[in-house]
């Protein structure tokens, strides 16, 4: 079976070696190079199957350098690595298209989930384009009106609703990663935006508590999964 391969930015020679070194011997087949620049050639060259920047590189910075990869490969996952917690910059990092964001310190156990979390997303569902529709059950979720439709009755969802009901529906049947959802709508998967989202979870399972056979689970230290 082919390895996957990992496209690794990292300016700092020492951090870099050791983490190459470590998915080395965790089975990914791990390209290091030390600016951005470089990074952009080399993908060019050789298309990889995940990316891991540093935010803060010589010649070509980590947000730069992704949404040039982006432009090449819209789908491509991207992790950041950065010395920076500042909202302003997770805010950024996903805008240049961070499917993840590391602040260092971080453990290496830590980062290993991660790349294991971000590559079944990358293999499932997210790669597809996003429906303008849904059916749950007997429910129709337009999502361009932000409408969930129950027997010719229409109720209006907020935004956040909206997008947290859409991510539901795209994992169905599958779990829903807490930290992915909340990072994809919240951007900061901080206690206050978490006890939010589990406020409209609870919101979502009573609009849809019309129909038995709809069930929002609590998977329990994975995330949520949508039964219809």
């Amino acid at each position: 079976m082919k390895k996957i391969s990992i496209l690794l930015a990292e300016d700092d020679p020492n951090l870099g070696q050791l983490l190459k070194n470590y998915l080395i011997a965790r089975e990914y087949d791990t390209t290091l190079v030390t600016d951005g620049a470089q990074a952009m050639q080399i993908y060019r060259k050789e298309r990889y199957q995940l990316c891991i920047l540093d935010v803060m590189m010589p010649e070509l910075d980590g947000f730069t350098l992704a949404k040039k990869i982006r432009a090449l490969d819209p789908h491509i996952p991207i992790i950041f690595l950065t010395a920076k917690n500042l909202k302003e910059d997770v805010i950024e990092g996903f805008k240049s298209g961070a499917d993840d964001y590391l602040t260092k310190p971080f453990s290496m156990e830590e980062l290993l989930y991660r790349i294991e979390a971000i590559l079944r997303r990358a293999a499932g569902k997210m790669t597809e384009p996003p429906a303008s529709s849904y059916t749950i059950g007997k429910f129709t979720f337009d999502v361009t009106k932000q409408l969930l439709i129950f027997n010719d009755q229409s109720h209006k969802l907020t935004t956040k609703e909206s997008e947290l009901l859409e991510l539901l529906c795209r994992y169905r049947n599958e779990v829903l990663e807490r930290n992915f959802a909340l990072k994809s709508i919240w951007i900061d998967d901080n206690y206050f935006n978490a006890r939010s989202m589990d406020v409209y979870i609870t919101k979502l399972r009573k609009y849809l508590s019309r129909d038995e056979s709809v069930e929002i689970l609590n998977i329990h230290g994975k995330g949520y999964k949508l039964l219809c």
